[in-house]
């Protein structure tokens, strides 16, 4: 077990490995309830306000316990964190030295037999291929995040990874010298494996299917950005499939079969690229989601024709199949692809919502499970394993049933700790009034002429997070209309360049407008006075229109429930939860969070997200906020 006073007290190793460190009461009494969590292989659930410091209070508690542990996070940038920086870190300071290992999904990881098939790439891949050829005999692990000279989203990596589905496995000539392979054997050697959330809900799912998990067997399963879970599960356990992953087989097998130069094969071949075509020119002009049932009369016949011309094709290479171990794996995906196909089309097949996807260029087919609870619930029955679930934003006030409920882990021990910053004296909560309702068209660029005074009443950076791409882009126009609005500012938009380049850019700045949505709530870090300034247009909602929302909501209904009380809002408080977030990330930060949406006042439900801020107080007049912003400036000088 873990003594307190030893690693949090005032003679803490980790003041010496970690310049600046200082122990807090939350995170002692954190580290000490996951480490009786482990011990008694239990499911706890703890939210840590920002500054508790979470990772370092389970991650001691996993080293000091001689268990086999997996540690998942949300994104592979806070994995490769976790274990370059953190984890070493620890284990120094704590003097417990452990096998480690670090486990990506196999698109991650440079396979050797895809690259000797590239022979004659397009021009715009020449120079990143020589990079990666010169890196191949440098690297160890294969691990593409090394090769920082190659764009994470270059069009080359899919050509020199695998996926699970055109992997030859054990028949690939480089079987032995595989980075996947190597991967998962010192993983399976490790005492702590360090994955993300996407690996491990794949490896879930495989288990519920009865196949063999590739993760290695642990005593404990540590979630941070333990949030994420419930929506990415219910992805995990559906089924889907679109038109691009059926080109790109009708593309490979024909380049595969073309030395055979058989008529009827290429007939087949032919037949199945139509049929994608005429499923694409069948489903709905109008692009997004739509629900299955509503248009399956006028997808029919075209579906009918995609499933027959699949298995044509998987007949007729089929026969090829034991001559060309790439034409079996081909086979086997396109065997895949129609019995996934087969799911979606049969109404009769699954309990869940089927909706279907339009992209300019593509159509993919889903069915999202109404409720994975049951199946959750089953694979982390406590006795067998301890599941640790852990994040800034689990709970609306001390309730956690919004969380649980979807996991199937109603019974588990909850537990909150406090931000341990001032937050009733470095934030402030700003409710500007008069503005439109949020589905009026003036509403953004009422927003924003409100907040134009703030931008000469703090020098530090502003970020505009929005919840559609619409009122983005409409921000982004108003602004591009309004130079001199900026103060000289430089003003960074989402979409312009990938998110890590922008939140540098923003962080050097010191002074910077950003605008974004998405991918900028959740997972951004900016500390001091670089970020003073967060403007949130609405509530989050999510849409009505989500087919995940839609079917939370059906399984609510269905069991007697409400889906707005019940689903609705605690989703919008957990998601205003984290965009304040990005607010105050150190001691010394500080700031003002805005928040655009009329309803919070006006609404009975509006006091919930107030509260789920506090003890930031609130205010809806602007010369608190400028008061707010002098007070700092003197207290600055």
């Amino acid at each position: 077990m873990i003594d307190p006073d030893r690693f949090f007290g005032a003679d803490s190793p980790f003041k010496e490995a970690l310049p600046g460190f200082v122990a807090r009461e939350g995170q002692a009494l954190m580290a000490s309830v996951v480490a009786e969590a482990i011990e008694a292989r239990e499911i706890l659930v703890v939210e840590a306000g920002t500054g508790t410091g979470k990772t370092f209070a389970y991650l001691l508690p996993a080293l000091l316990s001689g268990r086999k542990t997996i540690v998942s996070t949300g994104t592979k940038a806070l994995q490769d964190q976790l274990y370059h920086r953190d984890l070493p870190l620890i284990a120094r300071a704590a003097g417990r030295p452990v096998t480690t290992a670090l486990l990506k999904g196999r698109a991650n990881y440079l396979c050797l037999h895809r690259l000797e098939q590239v022979t004659e790439p397009a021009a715009a891949l020449t120079d990143d291929l020589a990079a990666i050829h010169e890196w191949r005999h440098r690297t160890a692990t294969g691990d593409r995040a090394e090769l920082t000279a190659v764009a994470e989203d270059a069009p080359v990596w899919p050509l020199v990874t695998s996926t699970a589905d055109n992997c030859l496995g054990q028949k690939c000539a480089f079987y032995n010298d595989c980075h996947v392979v190597n991967a998962r054997r010192a993983a399976q050697e490790a005492d702590l494996v360090v994955v993300n959330h996407h690996l491990l809900l794949a490896d879930l799912a495989m288990k519920e299917e009865g196949f063999v998990e590739f993760l290695p067997g642990a005593d404990a399963v540590i979630l941070d950005e333990a949030h994420q879970i419930p929506d990415l599960a219910v992805q995990f356990f559906g089924v889907s499939v679109g038109s691009r992953e059926l080109e790109r087989l009708v593309g490979e097998i024909r380049v595969q079969v073309m030395s055979y130069a058989e008529a009827e094969l290429n007939r087949r071949v032919d037949a199945l690229e139509t049929a994608v075509r005429v499923l694409r020119a069948a489903a709905p002009r109008e692009e997004g989601r739509h629900e299955l049932d509503a248009i399956a009369s006028g997808l029919r016949e075209p579906l009918s024709g995609l499933l027959a011309a699949i298995a044509d094709l998987a007949e007729g290479a089929g026969q090829l199949a034991q001559a060309e171990d790439v034409i079996e794996a081909l086979v086997g995906q396109l065997v895949l692809c129609g019995e996934k196909l087969g799911v979606l089309v049969d109404e009769t097949s699954w309990d869940g919502l089927r909706w279907i996807e339009v992209n300019p260029r593509s159509v993919r087919l889903n069915l999202t499970p109404l409720d994975v609870s049951e199946k959750l619930s089953g694979l982390m029955s406590p006795g067998f394993q301890a599941w640790i679930f852990t994040s800034a934003t689990l709970a609306v006030g001390d309730d956690f049933s919004h969380f649980t409920s979807r996991l199937g882990i109603g019974d588990a021990r909850c537990l909150r700790f406090e931000s341990p910053f001032r937050l009733d004296r470095n934030a402030l909560v700003w409710l500007p009034p008069g503005l439109p309702a949020p589905n009026d068209r003036r509403h953004t660029e009422a927003l924003l002429t409100q907040v134009l005074p703030l931008l000469d009443a703090t020098a530090g950076g502003v970020f505009f997070l929005f919840t559609s791409y619409r009122a983005l882009h409409r921000a982004r126009d108003w602004f591009g209309e309004r130079p001199a609005a900026l103060r000289s500012r430089p003003l960074l938009v989402q979409g312009t360049a990938p998110r890590d380049d922008l939140t540098r850019s923003f962080r050097e700045a010191g002074d910077a407008v950003l605008l974004g949505t998405g991918s900028f709530w959740e997972g951004v870090d900016v500390r001091g006075e670089a970020l003073t300034l967060v403007v949130i247009d609405k509530l989050p909602f999510a849409s009505p229109g989500d087919p995940m929302t839609m079917a939370r909501l059906e399984y609510i209904r269905r069991i007697g429930g409400n889906g707005f009380l019940e689903h609705q809002i605690p989703q919008a408080v957990l998601s205003l939860k984290q965009g304040a977030g990005r607010l105050l990330r150190s001691e010394s930060d500080y700031g003002v969070i805005v928040i655009g949406d009329p309803r919070i006042a006006a609404k009975r439900y509006g006091r919930t997200f107030l509260d789920a801020l506090a003890p930031i107080p609130s205010t809806a007049d602007s010369g608190d906020v400028e008061a707010f912003f002098r007070k700092r400036k003197r207290a600055v000088a």
